[in-house]
């Protein structure tokens, strides 16, 4: 009869004891070995496993296969590579002792490295051991970073390098995580409940996809999420809810927006200020379907190449 060496492995982001079938048979056929005590461990037991914590090494296993004949061994979490590479070679060199099988218990699915993100934030949020700059933070204090970052993204967009904006957005990513964890102690509210009013909310105003409402293109899409969220919110004012921190450009041209998807006839602020001015311009820019913001930025950067080059001129 064949021996054989049955590599399991699993996630360590999913819950002890969520297996497949075909894991669940193995371990309750055979006996279990691994190198250390885990709460996997501790389920497979509770389960009626027989598991047992041994030496990692190719000897051991291979001693073990003597007694058994088919053994399996748990895997730590990063996979045990250094004896499954061991063992691998020796079995080349010697292929009538056993046969090595991979078998995956359970799998990370789609973002579960984001529970990774939340278990190092709670260790650096930690009372005794975690960073006391971190502690020490309120949504206040940060929330000047949070726009820093969001501008470094959008730079890296601009920028057209998908680089910098995968790191960029691990970076605001890291706000929203560490806000959420601050709100655990003061706000009573959690990331739990963050990701869970957003996953709500995407159905709501999503009915094209979630329901059975039809639409006829994105015109149609963005004018149900509209009247979605203007039920939702209940607001008063056509402009409730305008981002007022955003740069002065963006918020007239967020303002002539919610202005003219409500079909209002609103008279632009007189032309005799500055201000005044400077809105009609942006009025102008949207009219057109230019963004005044982008159009100023780039402006702006282009000038600072302009001081460069004079720089650089008057040191030649």
């Amino acid at each position: 009869m064949s021996r054989s060496v049955v590599l399991l492995v699993t996630s360590p982001r999913l819950p002890a004891g969520v297996l497949t079938a075909q894991a669940w048979d193995l371990v309750r056929a055979h006996p279990v070995l691994t190198a250390a005590d885990s709460e996997q461990t501790a389920a497979l037991r509770a389960a009626g496993a027989t598991v047992s914590v041994v030496a990692p090494s190719v000897d051991t296993l291979l001693a073990a296969l003597a007694e058994h004949g088919t053994l399996v061994w748990l895997a730590a979490p990063d996979g045990d590579e250094q004896l499954a590479r061991e063992l691998g070679l020796r079995l080349a060199r010697e292929p009538g002792l056993a046969e090595l099988e991979l078998v995956y218990g359970s799998w990370d699915p789609a973002g579960a490295r984001l529970l990774d993100v939340v278990t190092v934030m709670d260790r650096l949020m930690h009372p005794e051991a975690g960073d006391p700059w971190k502690r020490a933070q309120t949504h206040a204090s940060l929330a000047h970073f949070l726009l820093e970052e969001a501008y470094e993204l959008y730079d890296a967009i601009a920028d057209d390098d998908p680089e910098a904006v995968r790191e960029e957005l691990g970076d605001v990513l890291l706000q929203v995580i560490l806000h959420a964890r601050l709100a655990e102690e003061t706000s009573d509210f959690t990331v739990d409940d963050v990701a869970g009013d957003l996953v709500a909310k995407l159905i709501r105003r999503n009915p094209h996809v979630f329901a059975d409402t039809e639409v006829g293109g994105i015109d149609e899409i963005i004018a149900n999420w509209e009247q979605i969220k203007k039920a939702e919110k209940s607001r008063a004012s056509t402009v409730d809810g305008v981002a007022l921190s955003q740069p002065a450009l963006a918020l007239a041209a967020k303002l002539l927006q919610r202005v003219s998807r409500a079909g209002l006839d609103v008279p632009l602020p007189p032309p005799t200020t500055l201000g005044g001015r400077l809105f009609a311009v942006v009025a102008s820019a949207r009219a057109a379907d230019e963004d005044a913001e982008a159009a100023l930025r780039s402006a702006a950067l282009a000038y600072m190449e302009s001081v460069r080059a004079v720089e650089r001129g008057a040191g030649a």
